[in-house]
């Protein structure tokens, strides 16, 4: 078994695919070391393991909306996309959604995943609850309300303190937005501009290979009041010029070399309204995501340092370019999740599309990581980074408190792996 980008080959000899809670619970029980894998968008380890390899593919597709609470109690192994569609239904929505919308809701929040939006939190932030098979099979339940002390730290918890099977978000009022490509915004337009530029939407990303000094694009998702029901024909003009970057007179991908692609690939463009789960994320769900053949990297730092960060990775330019497609930059909102990357601070985060090469891109991560290292930068858990335990240790406030959590649920560390005991730094 392979990830999505073909880049980590499982080690596992041995893979589960429980129908039943009470399968899980008894592979659980019996297994010496276990890990779940979701939808396999992870670019590192994280969810390798030696030992048994679970897959919730096959238990049931619970999606329980209640309307009164404004929640929904969903299945782990479920995708963001088909958990939309079904929101949809019932005239909720949820607040923010990443890029991709085949993701599965379980492995995105225990890795701290995000879209954009600088009053958003990354996806985690909507967990009120959750439900997990712990090492001994048990079924253990949190709950934002009854489990504060606790609950901060196992909603992003790496997979580490047992297998999450169901997920209670929090969810809100339908509502549209419409998505506007604008393209060669200037680097320079940031120095005094950042904060007006990645207001001015709802999500608001920026595209660029650091090789020019303009953002190729810069995709801008903005809120849309319900329309009049005899207006619904009409849709909103779109500025023309905007910060001094122009619309795109067409669809665009983010990636370069493919904006043949983008009307069938990526979500509406050129301004036209559509339901949330239609516009927040950059591709649809019943296409092949991105480009698949690449490897990604990204770096969560606080807003304040946006404006040096940037210039001192485009500082990079020349060293980057053999072996990067594209960069993305965003914002994600401060939240008080002990492992996530924008915990308590408002961040900006810095993306790396690169090219399929393990070996140089890793060379280059050291010269980034380093760059970055002065402003506090903290890496994606489910992305390619080299940064070692003990410089991850400092950047982590509450990272004690996480691993005595891991030894309240799992004693045993049944659910560690390389990978984690390399980022913790702890047997």
């Amino acid at each position: 078994m392979r990830n999505w980008a073909g880049n980590v080959n499982f080690a596992s000899a041995t893979v589960h695919r429980p129908t039943t809670i009470a399968e899980l619970q008894a592979v659980v029980a019996s297994a010496a070391s276990v890990r779940a894998l979701g939808t396999g968008h992870s670019f590192n380890r994280i969810a390798d393991t030696t030992g048994a390899l679970v897959l919730l593919d096959d238990l049931p597709r619970q999606i329980d909306v209640d309307s009164q609470a404004r929640t929904v109690t969903v299945a782990g192994g479920i995708r963001y996309g088909e958990l939309a569609a079904e929101l949809d239904r019932h005239g909720v929505a949820l607040h923010n959604m990443g890029s991709l919308p085949h993701i599965s809701v379980a492995g995105a929040c225990a890795t701290g995943t995000h879209g954009s939006g600088d009053r958003n939190g990354n996806l985690a932030t909507a967990v009120r609850g959750l439900e997990l098979v712990t090492a001994a099979g048990d079924i253990t339940t949190l709950a934002r309300s009854d489990d504060g002390a606790q609950f901060p730290g196992a909603v992003i918890s790496l997979g580490c303190l047992g297998i999450v099977t169901s997920l209670t978000l929090d969810v809100v009022p339908a509502y549209q937005i419409s998505q506007t490509v604008y393209e060669n915004l200037a680097h320079d337009r940031l120095d005094d501009g950042f904060d007006a530029i990645m207001s001015g939407g709802y999500s608001v990303s920026l595209f660029t290979d650091w090789q020019r000094p303009v953002f190729d694009q810069v995709w801008r998702k903005s809120r849309v009041e319900t329309p009049d029901p005899h207006r619904a024909h009409e849709q909103p003009a779109t500025p023309p010029d905007w910060h001094g970057a122009t619309a795109a007179p067409g669809p665009r991908h983010p990636l370069p070399g493919l904006s043949d692609r983008a009307g069938t690939v990526c979500t509406e463009q050129l301004g036209v309204p559509g339901l949330w789960n239609q516009r927040l994320p950059h591709f649809r769900l019943e296409f092949t995501p991105s480009h698949g053949e690449e490897l990604q990297s990204e770096y969560l730092l606080p807003r304040v340092h946006a404006v040096a960060a940037l210039r001192a990775v485009a500082e990079l330019g020349s060293l980057l370019a053999p072996v990067l497609q594209v960069s993305e930059v965003r914002t994600v909102a401060a939240d008080d999740l002990w492992l996530s990357p924008s915990f308590e601070r408002d961040c900006v985060a810095i993306h790396f599309t690169w090219v399929k090469d393990e070996t140089a891109v890793g060379s280059v991560l050291v010269a980034v990581e380093d760059r970055l290292a002065e402003f506090g930068a903290r890496p994606h858990w489910g992305k390619v980074f080299v940064m070692a335990a003990d410089q991850l240790a400092p950047l982590y406030p509450r990272l004690d408190d996480f691993v005595r959590l891991i030894d309240r649920f799992d004693p045993g560390r049944k659910f560690r792996n390389r990978f984690v005991d390399a980022c913790l730094g702890r047997p």
